[in-house]
């Protein structure tokens, strides 16, 4: 029985209880006439839903202001070209990469490095991060190892995965490996201890086993922090994407804006730096319907 089954049971049973503290206070003549809703809480859903419409304008506003800041900066000349690019010589830089192809296969290269590690991280890091959190002695095994690498950067690694797996594409997806797997293992602990002790207790009462226990109650109950920790941990891995890139590659944005900084074209760095942040952004647009998708339970929790 899983944890959306077990809900309705509990429901069950307080509304049981309910109704017989119900009867009583009836027979007793203590029952009052419910509380009706007052008009300030009846314009305060309309206040919430004005709100809600309001607050994507103001966030489309600020990065116009923001623009516009710069725009207003750089034309005249409050601040030099050479510390901060015009816009319009970011977008022409722009332009002519994509048009060359060279930014687009940039793009492909980097997002293809960080999904590979990053995939590999979480296939290693949330089995383990369940059996830690449900085991005590693996979690006393591995403990040790986590609190030894945790402190470590993923760049620390660059030089022994230079030596070990050499200046390929390996080496730049164990650096994401490195770089994240510790944090999908940490979040996936915490939110498998999170899990409510009730619904298991209520599982184990209800006859369920071990295997059922995980399925049903456990992975259902821990699915959303183990997402919310995918999602952090998937900006990191671009950045250590990025710092694998600077120092042993030939292509990928990483490269471009070491390649630009080198020539001296902080346009070409700005437009390193966009790409990245619009690739985040949409695919973390792309985890957030995902997450939807898998967890419609959660839905009413965001709103």
């Amino acid at each position: 029985m899983g944890e959306r089954q077990l809900h309705p049971a509990v429901a069950d049973v307080s509304e049981t209880i309910d109704n017989r503290a119900l009867g009583k206070a009836e027979a007793a003549g203590e029952c009052e006439a419910p509380p009706q809703k007052s008009k300030a809480d009846q314009t305060g859903g309309s206040n919430s839903r004005t709100t809600q419409l309001w607050l994507p304008l103001i966030s489309i506003l600020s990065v116009v202001a923001a623009v516009a800041l710069w725009y207003v900066s750089t034309e005249r000349g409050w601040v030099s070209s050479i510390f901060l690019p015009k816009p319009s010589r970011v977008l022409s830089e722009a332009m002519s990469n994509l048009a060359s192809g060279q930014l687009l296969k940039d793009i492909w290269m980097s997002s293809q490095r960080v999904f590979l590690g990053f995939a590999l991280a979480a296939v290693v890091a949330i089995p383990l991060g369940i059996v830690m959190a449900v085991w005590a002695p693996a979690k006393a095994i591995m403990d040790p190892f986590v609190s030894l690498l945790r402190p470590l950067p993923s760049i620390t690694w660059i030089p022994l995965t230079m030596l070990w797996l050499g200046i390929g594409e390996s080496q730049k997806i164990a650096i994401v490996f490195m770089g994240s797997w510790i944090y999908i293992l940490l979040y996936t602990v915490e939110s498998t201890k999170r899990v409510d002790p009730l619904l298991i207790r209520a599982a184990r009462n209800l006859g369920a086993g071990d295997v059922a226990l995980m399925r049903e109650v456990i992975l259902p109950g821990a699915l959303p922090g183990i997402i919310s920790g995918l999602k952090v941990t998937l900006a990191i891995s671009w950045s250590c994407v990025l710092s694998a890139e600077m120092i042993a590659a030939q292509n990928g944005l990483g490269a471009l804006i070491w390649q630009a900084k080198d020539w001296g074209n902080l346009a070409l760095v700005l437009v390193g730096m966009i790409c990245i942040s619009l690739t985040v952004l949409l695919t973390d647009r792309i985890a957030i319907v995902i997450e939807r998708l898998l967890l419609p339970w959660e839905r009413h929790r965001r709103h």
